[in-house]
């Protein structure tokens, strides 16, 4: 059987550097107040009518196949993980096929909504696909847009102030070194909090799952116009009470967060035979910095051992693992037969972990 390994790896992000201090300029919030809460001190925004989520992920791509030294013509399966697609439908796995120029290879595009967990999710159905020989050679990428979708005002800070545009990208291929290669995977999630981190309008449930499980703070009027059909899929009470934003209840986030990364982490090692003490370098998803520190913290790990970048681009979701992975190995970080461990959590919702052996 065959094992999987990264043998490519890049990211892109915008080149419009947006501060805190910028953003005190639409809302009542501060560098300070931004820092000591998520340890961010400036985020990436597009070009709004000139970058999208898949053009993102076009340029993190072209790095990544460079990277491994291949050819775009060579890659047989794409998987595209975001939360923030170009389209409703189709999915952005497709667009980017098209936007590399590779659609009439035909090959099939997947697209993941994991959120956060994305990339995992994304990495752990790679592995999959290689070890049962379907794919040789298959593109993974993590690519968001956030900014043009957020609240940028005082209503909204408490999420806007979180969330940064970028992607990551990178090429995953069979190897006959199962030393160096894709070690384990784990993935979880729980329903229960589905609307605890949302973006529930505009949407088909009508207010179907706010009414069965009495949701409090969505009260929107789905009452319907006199046609016979639709009406429920958007209205301007939505617009008008700024229910088409981002929802977050930041606590239960946090604790959600902090108890199940460091148990998905050692689940992970377990499954490869290992432990924390053997783990060279963790890259968690870049939700939160505070959250990230709590977890080394609780897990015995050096500050060395881990790999941060949220301070420079926020939460780019999907995009945050490769983005700081792609960084961590440019850095010198991560090196040839170092082990890394890769975690996340986000809405859903959602967790999952990876170890593997450097291989490149």
């Amino acid at each position: 059987m065959p094992h999987s390994t990264i043998t490519g790896i890049g990211h892109y992000v915008p080149k419009n550097v947006v501060t805190n201090q910028d953003l005190t300029a639409v809302m009542e919030t501060s560098d300070e107040w931004i820092r000591e809460r998520t340890g961010i001190e400036e985020r990436r925004y597009i070009d709004r009518t000139k970058e999208t989520t898949t053009t993102l992920a076009v340029e993190a791509s072209l790095r990544a196949i460079e990277d491994a030294g291949i050819e775009k013509e060579d890659i047989d399966f794409i998987i595209f993980a975001t939360l923030s697609p170009d389209y409703y439908f189709p999915g952005a796995g497709v667009l980017l096929q098209r936007e590399l120029g590779i659609a009439k290879t035909e090959i099939a595009a997947l697209d993941i909504r994991a959120q956060c967990s994305g990339f995992l999710y994304g990495l752990t159905t790679a592995d999959q696909f290689i070890r049962a020989g379907t794919y040789k050679k298959i593109l993974l990428v993590g690519a968001e847009v956030h900014s043009v979708g957020l609240d940028f005002s005082t209503r909204g800070r408490n999420v806007s102030v979180i969330f940064g545009d970028g992607a990551g990208a990178v090429i995953v291929e069979a190897t006959d070194e199962p030393e160096n290669s894709v070690l384990a995977t784990r993935m979880h999630s729980d329903g229960t909090y589905a609307e605890k981190l949302s973006y529930m309008y505009p949407g088909s449930h009508g207010g179907y799952f706010i009414e069965k499980y009495g949701i409090e703070g969505f009260d929107v009027d789905f009452a319907v116009n006199d046609q016979p059909y639709g009406g429920v899929f958007w209205n301007q009470d939505m617009l008008d009470k700024g229910r088409i934003y981002p929802h977050m209840e930041g606590q239960a986030v946090f604790k959600m967060a902090v108890r199940k990364f460091p148990e998905v982490i050692t689940e992970t090692l377990e499954a490869a035979g290992l432990g924390v003490k053997d783990i060279d370098l963790l890259v968690p998803h870049q939700a939160n910095l505070r959250i990230n520190q709590f977890v080394a913290h609780t897990m015995g790990l050096r500050d060395d051992q881990v790999y941060n970048n949220i301070m420079r681009y926020g939460n780019t979701t999907a995009a945050s693992i490769p983005i700081a992975l792609s960084e961590a190995r440019d850095e010198g970080r991560v090196k040839k037969g170092d082990l890394v461990t890769l975690a996340a959590f986000g809405a859903g919702f959602t967790w999952a972990a990876a170890v593997l052996r450097w291989g490149k």
